[in-house]
């Protein structure tokens, strides 16, 4: 059995895969509030229980050195020789969230993606992946000449470009609140949205009725702008997410020109599927491919968005078997097949 992880600062979603036919299998999978645990070996024998496992592997929220990470959001280290140990696993790895993304882009059915711009599919080359969520991760998938390998990026805390004046005048607006030098991730992610909302109700001035007033402070404010932009029932919340839509699309042409991600860009996390009616209406793909001169690269390249919630944990259980694979000689995936 394989344990996959997908760790974040508010909740450790974990599930067990095994093989079929060659094919990762889910067995089960549950989320976990972060922080009502002491750290991720609680979590992880909690929900293994008897579970036999041969190899695990967590993709983390940041840069991993020597299998050892720092949490950002939480108290924890994380030591994967440590967890080894006290799990009992014979072979446990630590790998970038975005990179265990990037592993399950691989896995994925045709129904678990949905593609926004066909572009020009027969190009082969490197791809980019970027996801907006309680953050924003961004990662590279760089072509071989074989198949694509994932690579981890920090680039979601590169510093925030405005493109015009709303957005010049939001950076301003942030730079008061947060006191200092502004990230992408505090504009395309879901304290982005909070952001941009705030900025049209408090320096725009556009109005927030009594009655979503109370919502954002009773519910998930990211959750009530969501729902009445998409219903068209609100007109703060309506130009909050075209706002939020069109830096999102300028953040990922960014990255794909970084990266020329030939191979196509791949939208992942949580807000993309959620607002995939949105995304579908264009404001995304002209902010994508607004690069001037270089334009028609992007124009050519395919845009794609994960569905599969479960994606990064596909990736991380892929890659869990394949490393044990390649230290051990033997492979669960290759074994199912006969």
């Amino acid at each position: 059995m394989i344990l996959a992880g997908d760790v974040g600062g508010t909740k450790v979603h974990l599930a067990l895969y095994d093989f079929i036919h060659g094919t990762l299998t889910h067995t089960r999978d549950e989320k976990f509030p972060a922080k009502d645990y002491s750290g991720l070996e609680e979590i992880v024998r909690a929900f293994i229980g008897s579970d036999s496992v041969s190899a695990a592997c967590f993709g983390v929220p940041g840069p991993v050195r020597d299998g050892r990470l720092r949490l950002t959001n939480l108290p924890w280290v994380i030591d994967r020789i440590e967890l080894a140990h006290a799990l009992s696993i014979q072979h446990v790895f630590l790998i970038n969230d975005l990179e265990a993304n990037g592993y399950g882009i691989a896995e994925l059915e045709p129904h678990q993606i949905f593609t926004l711009s066909e572009g020009d599919p027969s190009q082969l080359g490197n791809r980019a992946l970027i996801a907006a969520g309680t953050g924003l991760g961004e990662g590279i998938l760089t072509w071989n000449g074989h198949y694509h390998v994932p690579m981890p990026s920090e680039g979601g805390h590169s510093d925030y470009a405005p493109r015009n004046e709303d957005e010049i005048d939001l950076l301003r607006f942030l730079k008061q609140k947060y006191q200092g030098r502004i990230s992408f991730e505090r504009v395309v992610s879901g304290m982005g949205i909070t952001n941009i909302y705030e900025f049209l109700r408090d320096v725009r001035g556009l109005t927030e009725s009594h009655e979503l007033a109370a919502r954002m402070k009773a519910e998930d404010p990211n959750a009530v702008i969501t729902e009445l932009a998409l219903a068209g029932k609100d007109e703060l919340c309506e130009k909050t997410l075209d706002m939020f839509v069109s830096a999102y699309g300028a953040e990922a042409g960014n990255l794909a020109l970084k990266v020329l991600s030939v191979g196509g860009l791949y939208l992942g996390g949580g807000i993309a599927p959620r607002i995939l009616e949105k995304l579908k209406e264009g404001a995304f793909m002209k902010s994508f491919t607004d690069k001037g001169r270089l334009s028609q690269l992007l124009i050519n390249m395919p845009v794609r968005v994960i569905l599969e919630s479960r994606a990064a944990l596909l990736g991380a259980a892929a890659y869990a078997e394949a490393r044990a694979a390649e230290i051990s000689g033997t492979s669960p995936r290759n074994a199912s097949k006969f």
